[in-house]
């Protein structure tokens, strides 16, 4: 059989898209008091109107420690009607529209979000320079229904894909990654045990939605560091994801937020333009031989999780949405070919908005992202996350 066209209509789950492409998640930026502003919906706009299938809205917490700092939106009644315009207006450029629900987890800051951050087991913070604690019993129970209840919510506004995060060392990551979960409890040791809270998150939020939407999750290929959640790991948690049956696709990501960031994003390492970005205690510490090592150098090439993913994908029946590094057009029609359902895109959205656009029109093979992530300290600047190549170049940000 021939591989689909990337800009075909295809379905996720109970949901129509105009095409295989998704706007993968990335911090907007634009949410300085924890709701959704007239610069929010822009931001989803710009590629929507630049022929993206489904724009995914950046770490919709379910908690308040959830947050990864305190201008995070928090899905709750108050933020109900700003999360309905937003999908309101994506649905009226005739694109769908996900929400990534999650809880940070040890990403969180607790010095910002003004509690302090729960983890799998107690660790201490580089963000906030505050011990996380470790989550209780009871933390897991409630942190499970804020999933639901905020799955609830997001049905209610009018989006169509809930995105789980299980991936970047997030609460669910953490305790998949043996390094960062040393429970003896029935939420640690065995892969099993570390999973559980995986399967009983997406089984909950499932048996709350039904067929209303769509449920998938992002997931890690490898976190790129010791004691971290491997390729064979990821594997076997994926393995069982598909054979609970609650979820309708899977994304495949990579790195940790917490210990290794540049492992998903690959290319140059902005030391100095994060550090500047950052609260005078965490500055020092970039300044330090670990400081200094956080942020490591990967080189970049196009499709850079190919050989990571294609293990996903013959081990697996599920669809996949593919991710890394996609710039080009024959890279989106190989992991069509490869066999995976969908394409999601980052950085090259963020530097040209009508990128697929111009692709589906015959009149761009590739982006002009140069792969630089200065766009990744931009998340903390006054006007959100944007290409700052982008904004020198034309002298207002592609992204507004």
């Amino acid at each position: 059989m021939s591989a689909p066209d990337v800009f075909a209509p295809a379905t996720l789950g109970p949901v129509r898209l105009r095409n295989r492409t998704v706007k993968a998640a990335t911090f907007e930026g634009r949410t300085p008091h924890g709701q959704v502003t007239d610069e929010l919906i822009d931001y989803h706009l710009a590629p929507v109107r630049g022929g993206v299938g489904l724009t995914t809205v950046a770490y919709l917490a379910v908690a308040p420690e959830g947050r990864t700092h305190r201008e995070v939106i928090v899905v709750g009644e108050d933020t109900l009607a700003g999360l309905t315009r937003l999908a309101d207006a994506v649905h009226a450029e005739g694109a769908a529209i996900a929400g990534q629900v999650g809880h940070a987890g040890p990403v969180a800051n607790g010095r910002s979000n003004g509690v302090k951050a729960i983890a799998a087991s107690g660790m201490p913070s580089p963000l906030s320079m505050q011990m996380i604690r470790s989550a209780t019993e009871a933390d897991l129970t409630r942190v499970t229904k804020a999933y639901v209840a905020a799955a609830r919510l997001l049905v209610r506004a009018g989006f169509d894909v809930l995105e789980l995060h299980m991936a970047h060392s997030y609460l669910i990551s953490s305790f998949l990654a043996p390094g960062l979960n040393r429970r003896k409890d029935r939420w640690g040791g065995s892969l099993e045990n570390r999973a559980r809270l995986a399967r009983q998150v997406a089984r909950a939020v499932r048996d709350e939605v039904g067929g209303e939407v769509a449920v998938t999750a992002k997931v890690s290929t490898s976190d790129g560091f010791p004691g971290g959640v491997t390729t064979e790991t990821g594997l076997e948690v994926a393995r069982l994801l598909e054979a609970d049956g609650n979820l309708d696709a899977l994304q495949l990501s990579g790195g940790s937020s917490l210990m290794n960031p540049m492992y998903l994003f690959r290319g140059d390492a902005p030391v100095a333009e994060f550090a500047a970005a950052m609260p005078l205690p965490v500055r020092l510490g970039m300044r330090t031989p670990v400081g200094r090592s956080f942020m490591k150098t990967y080189e970049f090439h196009e499709g850079y999780f190919r050989d990571k993913a294609l293990q996903f994908r013959e081990a697996l029946s599920l669809p996949l949405m593919f991710l890394g590094g996609v710039n080009r057009l024959e890279t989106m029609q190989q992991a069509m070919a490869d066999g995976f359902e969908y394409v999601a895109m980052g950085r090259a959205l963020l530097r040209e908005p009508d990128l697929l656009a111009r692709m589906q029109a015959g009149r761009a093979v590739e982006g002009v992202c140069i792969h630089c992530n200065r766009c990744m300290p931009t998340i903390y600047a006054a006007g959100g996350t944007r290409c700052p190549v982008a904004l020198e170049i034309s002298g207002s940000p592609a992204s507004a």
